[in-house]
C-alpha cells in the first residue's frame, strides 16, 4: 500500500519515519523548508527506542501532488486542518483511507464533508516528541502508539490490510473500539490541557495548592460526564491510570497546549476545549471550569494575535 504521510513535524515525522524504515512505501507532503531540510540532513530520529537517519525521505509539495495514495495519514493540528487538506485532497482517490491522528472530534466532521464519511478511520496516536533545535525528530519517552480503525467497530479488508503494511511499526495496531479510545484520549487531553494551561504549572504544583486536586478531579468529571452523554464513558483501567497521573504528587506533567502557550504559539482551543463546551450545552451539563478555561485560551488566543 501507498502511504502519504502529511507533515513530517513530530509526529509524522516520527511515525512515518517508522514506517519507512520498516520498508513501507511512505511518502511525505511537506512544505519547502522541510522538503529542504530533508533532503539536506535526513530524516533524522532520536528515540529510547532507537536512533535512525533516513537519507533523501521520499517527499512531495502540494503544487507537485498528482498520485492518489491508499492511506493518508494525517497527524497536523486542528488549526492548520483546513490548509492541509487542500494539500493533500489530490492525494484522496475512491479507495483511499484516511487516519487522522487529531485530537477531539471536530476534524471528523470536516473531513466527511470534504471526503464522505466511508474514506475517513478514526485514528489516535500516544506518543511524547519534539521537533529539536536541529529539527530533528526527537522521542521523549519510550512509549508509543499508533491506532486506526472503522468507526462502526467493523475489522474491514482495507483495515487488515493497513495492519499488514504497518506490521513493522512497533505500536501501531487495528482497534474495533477506535471510537472509545477517541474520546477517552480526548477526556484525558482536555483535562489535563485545561488544568496546566489555566493554572500555567504543572500537576504535581497544581496539586500542591489549596484546592488543587478537587479542581483537577472536577475538570475530569466534567470532561467525564460529556463522553458519557455521547456513549462513550471512560471506565476501567484507563480512567484509573488517567486518575492516577493527574493526582500523582510532584508530577512534573503539563500539557502539550501549556507549553505551546509558554512559547507563544497556537493552541488548539476550540477543538479541544471548546467542542466539549458545545457538547456540554446541548446534554445541558454543567461545566463551569472547563468554561473557565476556555476563556482563559481564547483570552490567551487574542492577546498573541494583538
Amino acid at each position: 500500500m501507498r502511504v502519504l504521510v502529511v507533515g513530517a513535524g513530530a509526529i509524522g515525522g516520527y511515525f512515518g519515519g517508522r514506517m519507512l524504515e520498516a520498508g513501507c512505501d511512505v511518502t511525505f507532503l511537506v512544505r519547502p523548508r522541510r522538503a529542504s531540510e530533508l533532503a539536506s540532513a535526513g530524516l533524522v530520529i532520536k528515540s529510547p527506542n532507537g536512533d535512525v537517519t533516513l537519507k533523501n525521505p521520499p517527499t512531495v509539495q502540494a503544487d507537485k501532488l498528482t498520485d492518489t495514495f491508499d492511506v493518508v495519514l494525517l497527524s497536523c493540528k486542528a488549526f492548520d486542518l483546513d490548509d492541509a487538506i487542500k494539500s493533500f485532497a489530490p492525494a484522496v482517490g475512491d479507495k483511499t483511507a484516511i487516519i487522522p491522528l487529531l485530537n477531539g472530534m471536530l476534524h471528523l466532521d470536516v473531513l466527511e464533508t470534504k471526503f464522505g464519511a466511508a474514506r475517513v478511520l478514526g485514528g489516535l496516536c500516544a506518543i511524547a516528541a519534539t521537533l529539536n533545535e536541529a529539527r530533528e525528530v526527537v522521542q521523549l519517552a519510550p512509549m508509543q502508539s499508533l491506532n486506526f480503525g472503522e468507526r462502526d467497530g467493523r475489522m474491514s479488508d482495507r483495515v487488515r490490510a493497513i495492519v499488514e503494511t504497518f506490521a513493522g511499526v512497533n505500536g501501531a495496531a487495528a482497534s474495533e473500539h477506535i471510537m472509545q479510545g477517541m474520546w477517552e484520549k480526548w477526556v484525558f487531553l482536555a483535562s489535563l490541557a485545561a488544568s496546566t494551561s489555566l493554572m500555567r504549572t504543572s500537576v504535581g504544583n497544581i496539586l500542591a495548592a489549596p484546592g488543587g486536586k478537587d479542581f483537577l478531579l472536577g475538570i475530569l468529571d466534567e470532561c467525564s460526564a460529556i463522553a458519557a452523554d455521547a456513549g462513550h464513558a471512560p471506565g476501567g483501567p484507563f480512567f484509573q491510570r488517567t486518575r492516577g497521573l493527574l493526582t500523582a504528587e510532584g508530577s512534573p506533567m503539563t500539557a502539550s497546549m501549556f507549553r505551546d502557550i509558554k512559547a507563544g504559539l497556537p493552541v488548539e482551543a476550540d477543538h479541544v476545549i471548546g467542542d466539549l463546551i458545545v457538547r456540554a450545552d446541548a446534554a445541558k451539563i454543567p461545566v463551569p471550569k472547563l468554561r473557565t478555561a476556555y476563556t482563559h485560551l481564547k483570552a490567551y488566543e487574542k492577546q498573541r494575535l494583538s
